[in-house]
C-alpha cells in the first residue's frame, strides 16, 4: 500500500505542473502523495480568488482518499486577503473535509520563524499587482521585505516551463547583503534542485514554497526524516 506511513494530500491549481513532482521528490519513503485540482490558468488577484470557490470540492474528494492532511498547495492563492487569508483558508476546509488542512502560505511563515528571518529578500514569477498582495501579507506578518521582483508572468502554464536556473538566476539577482534569508515565491516555480547551491553561494538561508510546505506538511505529521539536500530548512529543522 502506498502511503503505509503517511498520505498527503495536495490541492493545486489546474494548470500548476511542478509541485506535485516536487512534492514526489522531496517524499520521504512510505510517505504518498495524493492531489486534487481547483481551475486557474491566469495567476491575477480576480482568478485567484476565484479559484478559492473550486477548493471545497477538491477537499472532498481528498477526505475520499483518506488522507492524512491536506496542504492547500498555492502561495498568491493563500495570501491574497492579507493577514490571517491563509489560516481563514485552512480553517473552512478542515470544516468541509474533517482533515486537518494547512496552507502554503502558513508554511513560508512558519519557515521564516524556525530560521529566524526578518529581513527578507522575495522572488516570484508574478506580476505586480500579485506582487503587491504577497508583501503586504509579509510585512502584516512581521517580516521586512528588502528587495523583491517578479517575472511578470501571468500565464501559469507559462511559470511551470521556467528551468531550475531561472529561479536561481532571480534569487541571485534580487539577493541583498542586508536580507538574513530568501524566499522563493510560487508552487508551480521550479526550485528545489538549486536551494542548495543558492545558500552556498549566497551564505543565507533559501525557503522556496513547495520545500517549506512539504516541511510542513511532515512536521504536522510527525514524519522525521534526515535529509541530505533541499536547504537548511530540511536538512537541520525537521
Amino acid at each position: 500500500m502506498y502511503g503505509w506511513r503517511s498520505r498527503i494530500g495536495l490541492i493545486v491549481p489546474s494548470s500548476n505542473t511542478t509541485m506535485e513532482s516536487e512534492f514526489w521528490k522531496m517524499a520521504p519513503k512510505g510517505v504518498s502523495v495524493h492531489t486534487a485540482r481547483m481551475n486557474l490558468t491566469d495567476v491575477t488577484e480576480e482568478a485567484l480568488i476565484k479559484m478559492e470557490s473550486y477548493a471545497k470540492a477538491a477537499a472532498m474528494r481528498l477526505a475520499d482518499a483518506a488522507v492524512d492532511i491536506i496542504m492547500y498547495g498555492c502561495t498568491s492563492g493563500s495570501l491574497l486577503k492579507g493577514k490571517g487569508y491563509d489560516r481563514q483558508i485552512s480553517q473552512e476546509l478542515e470544516r468541509h473535509s474533517g482533515i486537518k488542512t494547512v496552507t502554503t502560505s502558513t508554511a513560508v511563515l512558519e519557515a521564516l520563524k524556525e530560521l529566524e528571518i526578518s529581513k527578507l529578500a522575495v522572488a516570484t514569477p508574478y506580476i505586480d499587482d500579485v506582487n503587491a498582495k504577497e508583501k503586504q501579507f509579509l510585512e502584516e506578518n512581521g517580516i521586512e521585505i528588502v528587495r523583491m521582483e517578479g517575472l511578470g508572468l501571468i500565464k501559469n502554464i507559462e511559470i511551470g516551463k521556467q528551468e531550475p536556473q531561472t529561479a536561481y538566476n532571480l534569487a541571485k539577482r534580487i539577493y541583498t547583503p542586508n536580507a538574513d534569508g530568501i524566499f522563493i515565491s510560487c508552487t508551480n516555480f521550479r526550485t528545489i534542485e538549486v536551494i542548495d547551491l543558492l545558500e552556498m553561494d549566497l551564505g543565507v538561508p533559501v525557503i522556496t514554497s513547495n520545500q517549506a510546505s512539504m516541511w510542513f506538511a511532515l512536521r504536522n505529521l510527525g514524519i522525521k526524516e534526515k535529509y541530505k539536500e533541499y536547504g537548511a530548512l530540511m536538512k537541520e529543522r525537521l
